[in-house]
C-alpha cells in the first residue's frame, strides 16, 4: 500500500493541472482589470482621463466612443496668439451683443 501511495504524489499530470489553475486565475485578474479600466475599449461611453494633474508632464486622455485623444502639457505657460475681433456687451435683460471692430471697413464692402 506504502508503494501505492508514493505514485499518486509523483504523477506529473497533477502538476500540469496545477499550472492550469493557476494560469485561469491570472487571466480571470487580467479580464476584471480590463473591465475595470476607464479606457475600456469594449465600452462606449464618453471618458476624460488626467495623469499628475497640475505637473509639467501632465496628460490628459479623452475617449469618445471609439476615437482617443490625447494632450500632453508642454510645462510652457500659454498664451493668446489672436487678435481683438469686437466687443461683447451684456443687455440688462441679459442677451449678449457683438459688435465686431472695423466697422467701418464693414460698411465699405
Amino acid at each position: 500500500m506504502r508503494f501505492l501511495e508514493h505514485d499518486e504524489a509523483d504523477d506529473p499530470i497533477l502538476s500540469v493541472v496545477n499550472l492550469i489553475d493557476l494560469f485561469l486565475v491570472v487571466i480571470g485578474i487580467l479580464m476584471i482589470v480590463i473591465v475595470r479600466n476607464p479606457l475600456n475599449p469594449f465600452a462606449s461611453e464618453r471618458v476624460t482621463v488626467i495623469e499628475n494633474p497640475g505637473a509639467a508632464d501632465m496628460r490628459i486622455t479623452v475617449k469618445d466612443g471609439e476615437e482617443l485623444t490625447r494632450y500632453e502639457s508642454t510645462g510652457e505657460i500659454g498664451e493668446g496668439g489672436g487678435v481683438r475681433a469686437g466687443v461683447t456687451y451684456r443687455l440688462p435683460d441679459g442677451r449678449m451683443v457683438y459688435v465686431p471692430e472695423g466697422g467701418g471697413q464693414a460698411e465699405a464692402e
